[in-house]
């Protein structure tokens, strides 16, 4: 597998997936309105917010970096990137799973085993 150079970084401790398709002409202060209105977040915290285009095949991340906007974007050739129902307008994500959607992988479907606690072997 080659490297990836231009990807979010696992340790980002904040990543919000905004799941309704968004117009795409919307450029940085287009989607950093959305943040404010829709999320009532600030697009300054240096949390990265994630956004489609109604055809799935084109991805739009967000992110403030101490002086100004990055826009990551991403435009697939033929296939669709797998996004999840839009139950709710947000879903927050890990720095691994955004990296698992931009290569292709259904992220609702990607679950670890569950946790289990106990307090004794016997």
């Amino acid at each position: 597998m080659r490297a990836r150079y231009l990807r979010p970084a696992l340790e980002i401790p904040e990543i919000y997936l905004y799941r309704a398709p968004v117009d795409f002409r919307k450029q940085v202060n287009g989607l950093a309105t959305l943040v404010e209105q829709e999320l009532g977040h600030s697009p300054f915290s240096g949390a990265l917010y994630v956004f489609t285009n109604r055809y799935r095949n084109r991805i739009k991340c967000l992110l403030w970096e101490d002086n100004g906007f990055v826009l990551y974007y991403k435009a697939l050739a033929e296939e669709k990137f797998k996004w999840p129902s839009a139950s709710d307008e947000w879903l927050t994500l890990t720095g691994e799973q955004i990296n698992w959607l931009l290569d292709g992988y259904d992220i609702s479907l990607l679950k670890g085993h569950r946790k289990l606690h106990y307090e004794s072997l016997f």
